[in-house]
């Protein structure tokens, strides 16, 4: 006689449905230890997905706002090194002056002027690593002072004239809706410098000039006015100076803040797509215990007869 196998049909199926379930279990914890991800498409994330997707955004956000303040720092450094220099040029001035109405020499106090004049061109008329007239205020195309000597600014109506930038200054977005001023403009920092060279160039030129050695009363007298202009344009670039350097502290705050919430979110993002590795190496090896387990119970399922059990022989 023929004994049939123990095993059912039912049976078969529900050790091949284990074998695929313990194989599909050991695919997913080879491509975490291989990604080091919980996951590489947003199924296998399943009801993490939005959170995952809002944190990555928020930390997309705060590295963009970053950027954009690195840059607006690096042109508050740079203008703090050049309205600083137009500060000292201006308190030269007021040396020039000053030394030329105690000797009652002004004889070189002109060559001195056009010296000056010219260092505070090529400040005002700096550009940007992009080529852009830094202090150009929305014409970044154009140089913002018009004159190239002492003699350009004395023929002018008044010192503003020798100015072409534009009247927008260039903020930065540091995030939330808020704006930082950092821009500043050719015309405000450089007016009343020129006006002060202007007026020296001025009397130089009319009837109590030129300038020499030694002063007349007339020219006395205009020096000692023009200590106090040349001293009020040292002054307020100092002033802008110190606005500059507020700016400045006030970005470095921002990039502080944004770095912080980026760091935040990013680490956030990693806490849900990132596997703990020790964890999914063990979860691996576990998993190619439970296959190796399941390949054997499937094999030795269709070797199983009550021959095993009866001890008879097959055939009768």
């Amino acid at each position: 006689m023929t004994i049939d196998r123990v095993a059912s049909n039912n049976q078969a199926q529900i050790f091949l449905a284990q074998l695929l379930k313990a194989e599909q279990n050991l695919n997913t914890a080879q491509e975490q230890v291989a990604t080091g991800k919980v996951a590489t498409d947003y199924a296998g994330m399943g009801s993490k997905t939005a959170t995952l997707e809002a944190a990555r955004s928020s930390a997309a956000r705060a590295d963009a706002v970053n950027s954009a303040t690195q840059l607006a720092v690096n042109q508050a450094d740079l203008q703090d090194t050049q309205v600083t220099s137009l500060a000292n040029l201006a308190d030269q001035l007021r040396q020039a002056v000053t030394k030329a109405a105690a000797d009652g020499d002004a004889s070189t106090l002109m060559g001195q002027a056009q010296s000056i004049f010219d260092q505070a061109v090529q400040i005002l008329n700096a550009k940007d690593g992009s080529g852009n007239y830094l202090y150009g205020g929305g014409k970044d195309n154009t140089a913002p002072v018009t004159v190239n000597s002492l003699a350009d600014l004395q023929a002018l109506p008044s010192a503003s004239d020798a100015f072409a930038n534009g009247t927008i200054k260039k903020s930065v977005n540091v995030g939330d809706g808020q704006t930082v001023q950092v821009g500043l403009l050719a015309s405000d920092l450089g007016t009343q410098l020129f006006q002060a060279l202007k007026d020296v160039a001025d009397f130089n030129a009319g009837a109590s000039g030129p300038f020499g050695n030694p002063v007349t009363t007339a020219q006395s007298t205009f020096l000692s006015g023009a200590i106090q202009t040349a001293s009020a344009a040292s002054q307020d670039l100092n002033n802008q100076a110190a606005g500059n350097g507020f700016v400045y502290n006030r970005l470095q705050d921002v990039m502080s803040q944004q770095q912080s919430l980026s760091t935040l979110y990013k680490g956030f993002v990693s806490s849900l797509e990132d596997v703990d590795m020790g964890q999914a190496v063990s979860q691996l090896n576990q998993n190619q215990v439970a296959l190796q387990a399941a390949l054997h119970v499937t094999a030795q399922l269709g070797q199983i007869s009550l021959l095993n059990y009866l001890g008879v022989s097959q055939t009768g």
